[in-house]
C-alpha cells in the first residue's frame, strides 16, 4: 500500500511529516491522509514531489517490499535503456552464479 510505504521510507529517513511537507510543498494533512490510507490515489505529481523530498526514486515509493529492491530497479532500467537485452542479462547471471 502506498501510504504505508511512504511512511516507512519517511521514518527510515528520520523525517517528520512536517519536514516532508516543507521539503515537498505538499500539505501535512494530505501527507497524513496518504499515510493513513484515506487518500489512496494521489496524483503522480504529488508522488514525485514526495519521492524527491525523500531523496528516493519514484520506484522506491511505488514498489511494495523492501527499499533494496527499488535500489536495483533504477540501474537495471538504465542498463536496459542502454541496450542490455534479456538474453545478455540471463547469460551474465548464469556466468556469475
Amino acid at each position: 500500500m502506498l501510504g504505508s510505504r511512504l511512511k516507512e521510507i519517511r521514518e527510515k529517513k528520520n523525517m517528520t511529516i512536517n519536514e516532508l511537507s516543507q521539503r515537498s510543498s505538499v500539505s501535512k494533512s494530505y501527507i497524513s491522509s496518504i499515510e493513513r490510507g484515506l487518500q489512496q490515489n494521489p496524483s503522480l505529481e504529488i508522488i514525485q514531489k514526495l519521492s524527491g523530498a525523500l531523496d528516493v526514486s519514484l520506484d522506491a515509493v511505488l514498489l511494495e517490499g523492501d527499499e533494496e529492491l527499488a535500489d536495483w530497479i533504477v540501474p537495471l532500467k538504465q542498463a536496459i535503456e542502454g541496450g542490455l537485452t534479456k538474453k545478455d542479462f540471463l547469460g551474465f547471471l548464469q556466468g556469475w552464479l
